[in-house]
């Protein structure tokens, strides 16, 4: 093949005057052309936005790839201003770092919450470590598809875990696979609430989220606030190991010891109304033996109406745990580190350490 040779300019007796003026001007006007075409573009899609979007001086704006909806699709994005928020990047960046430590020595690093963890492979990991259990799924998924059915399996075994049995999660596959950075905040809250994370999230942390919505070919968008953490009291977390820390990291074999002691206690009590329990993290997760137990160590009558003698639902469960843990603060108790929560989703570590404050405080009456 012969070889590519510059263009030559031409030799000016080669070309006439007019000649080298009419391409001049030739060239003048194609410029000018592309440019009006440019215009005309421009105006068209500010034509399309301003037929997509009705008159609406509060319209929120929205980012330019939300405008290909499909009719009587939705779509959730957090208003960009959120970014910018320091406490918001402070909770992104304490939850990346919590990632990195819990998966230090698998060699996982993540850098952005929404690009790393939308495809499970993070999370998988991630819930292996957390609960010691294995999930049986692929390593490594490629296809969407795949991706997918990994979340899937993944998702329910974190919702089964965190007691979403009835109630509904802020997260689901969809929104996790699509990047939906809120739910994924909402995901990595859950398990950092529920697995006592040694980390404190900045409290109260509010961000802004448009929900836009075609119908009938119009795009309606709609701002609100949305919570991602509260106050910390309510959060639960702890930065310090206690005793019950301490003896299930260092001394399992002095539960054993421990569980006895406390059911001798309770049965003790119980008996009275003819009661008996076996497992504490069983039978104490409806919250009935609480409240009647705060009766019979309190020496008061705890009125059947304010709690579920045979709760229903989970969320019966967690008002007779709340009930009684306000009915320890009124005989003097400190407020419970744990959540009923925690205590309905049977974790022992809670349980023992709300019952282990009633031993101490009422080991002595009859």
């Amino acid at each position: 093949m012969a070889a590519l040779k510059s263009p030559r300019s031409p030799k000016l007796g080669q070309v006439k005057i007019g000649e080298k003026e009419e391409t001049f001007w030739e060239k003048i006007g194609t410029l000018g052309r592309k440019k009006k075409i440019k215009e005309v573009q421009e105006i068209q899609e500010e034509g399309k936005i301003a037929i997509d979007s009705p008159g609406n001086p509060n319209q929120p704006d929205i980012p330019p790839e939300d405008y290909s909806l499909r009719e009587h699709e939705q779509r959730a994005v957090i208003d960009p201003q959120s970014y910018t928020e320091p406490q918001f990047l402070k909770l992104q960046h304490i939850l990346i770092e919590w990632i990195n430590d819990e998966l230090a020595d698998q060699r996982i690093i993540v850098q952005k919450i929404e690009d790393d963890l939308y495809d499970g492979q993070v999370l998988h990991k991630l819930w292996e470590k957390l609960s010691g259990k294995k999930l049986d799924v692929l390593e490594v998924t490629q296809s969407e598809e795949s991706q997918r059915q990994k979340l899937q399996v993944i998702l329910s075994a974190v919702n089964h875990t965190l007691g979403f049995h009835h109630k509904i999660p802020k997260w689901t596959v969809d929104s996790v696979h699509s990047k939906n950075v809120v739910a994924i905040l909402h995901l990595l809250v859950a398990l950092v609430r529920h697995f006592r994370a040694p980390i404190r999230l900045p409290e109260n942390i509010f961000v802004t989220v448009i929900i836009a919505e075609k119908n009938d070919g119009i795009l309606n968008a709609q701002k609100f606030q949305e919570q991602i953490t509260s106050e910390y009291d309510d959060l639960g977390m702890r930065c310090e190991k206690d005793a019950f820390d301490t003896l299930f990291d260092c001394a399992p074999e002095k539960l054993t010891v421990v569980k006895k002691s406390l059911v001798t206690f309770v049965n003790k009590h119980l008996a009275k109304l003819n009661f008996e329990v076996n497992d504490l993290n069983q039978d104490f997760r409806d919250g009935v033996y609480l409240c009647l137990l705060m009766g019979l160590l309190g020496g008061f009558f705890v009125p059947l109406y304010e709690f579920h003698l045979t709760p229903k639902d989970e969320d019966q469960m967690i008002h007779n745990v709340a009930f009684s843990f306000e009915l320890m603060q009124d005989v003097g108790l400190p407020k419970p580190k744990a959540r009923p929560e925690d205590i309905v989703n049977m974790d022992l570590k809670s349980t023992l350490r709300v019952l282990y404050s009633l031993f101490t405080k009422f080991r002595n009456v009859t």
